[in-house]
């Protein structure tokens, strides 16, 4: 199963402060794909993906049907985050589906305002910060100090958003604050029961379809709740979190092109319904919780490397688990599972 899920930055319809003349400047319309996600769960059910697509990467675009009738022609060098402007949602989809080869029969786009529900909906998250993040470009402004913070509501968005005061400032940095928020989000429904609880899972799937735009084969609450479900037996540690490959585009240092060898890894690992093992560490705005880790015995076994194993001075976890195999890789790839208890730093 493959669903991608794009957040826009348009400021068009998100009312109160995005209201205003400086913010409707900043993005409106349809807005810039800012997020891009791919979310992928093997036939058996017994791994997951979630591909974070950087926004400056370049790539080709093929055609893209516009809502007039008119078509957006192809190009060879175009950055992701302006393909939802090219061509609405589904030009995004098949933007991924030539970058990848997959076919993505799931989509969903969610806003400002859609974040905010639904954070609010899961009752919000605990995350780990590893030191103060304080972002005054965010709306509103982010204060969180070190230590255990749970978020919801307009500040889990000011965190996702949050790219001034996490990490290095840039975009990839960004991507790896929203895996602590994604992992640590993924552990909480894990924990509650939620994943196997039907009744729970409707409550949540229409939230979704109350407060995000879904493809037309999203838009029974019912089909979500098969998804969701598809993962209840998967584990933590099989969830995995990346970022997809990339370098620094030589043409422009402030964009990205995909790295070849770990692009390559990835996409066939993806089409070949490979679970995928990652190596390396988490990213540019995420640390390894240790003290978490240190306390964690025997955690679940994984296909992926586990963070103790990846980390200097953290005890190895034992088990007599035999380790799946999967696609392994390069240690430039950054990213988490589930089960690795990450915390956000600040800048």
């Amino acid at each position: 199963m493959n669903l991608l899920l794009t957040g826009t930055d348009t400021r068009t319809g998100q009312g109160g402060a995005y209201s205003t003349s400086a913010e409707l400047a900043a993005s409106a319309g349809a807005g810039n794909n800012d997020v891009t996600m791919l979310l992928h769960i093997a036939q058996d059910h017994h791994s997951a993906s979630v591909i974070s697509f950087p926004r400056d990467l370049m790539v080709a675009v093929p055609t893209c049907p516009q809502t007039d009738g008119s078509t957006a022609s192809a190009s060879n060098r175009v950055m992701l985050n302006t393909t939802l402007a090219r061509g609405g949602l589904s030009c995004v989809v098949v933007t991924i589906e030539k970058l990848t080869g997959l076919q993505i029969p799931f989509a969903a786009q969610i806003s400002f305002d859609g974040v905010t529900a639904m954070s609010n909906a899961v009752g919000g998250v605990t995350v780990c910060i590893a030191s103060p993040i304080n972002d005054l470009y965010t709306n509103p402004p982010l204060h969180l100090a070190a230590g255990q913070q749970t978020i919801l509501g307009d500040e889990a968005l000011s965190f996702l958003r949050s790219r001034h005061g996490v990490g290095d400032g840039s975009d990839l940095g960004r991507i790896s604050n929203q895996q602590v928020f994604m992992a640590a989000l993924a552990r909480k429904v894990e924990s509650g029961g939620v994943l196997g609880n039907p009744v729970a899972l409707y409550a949540l799937a229409k939230a979704a379809t109350g407060n995000m735009l879904l493809s037309d084969t999203l838009t029974n609450p019912t089909t979500l709740v098969q998804i969701a479900l598809a993962l209840k037996d998967t584990g933590l540690a099989n969830m995995v979190f990346l970022q997809y490959p990339t370098v620094a585009d030589p043409q422009d240092v402030n964009r990205v092109i995909p790295q070849s060898t770990g692009a390559t890894i990835v996409n066939a690992a993806l089409v070949a319904d490979q679970p995928i093992v990652l190596s390396g560490l988490p990213g540019r705005a995420a640390v390894i919780d240790k003290s978490a880790a240190t306390a964690t015995a025997t955690p679940p076994p994984t296909p992926s490397t586990s963070a103790s194993a990846r980390t200097p001075g953290v005890a190895t976890p034992t088990t007599t688990t035999p380790t799946p195999t999967g696609a392994v890789l390069p240690s430039t790839v950054t990213g988490q599972t589930a089960a690795e208890q990450t915390c956000s730093k600040g800048n």
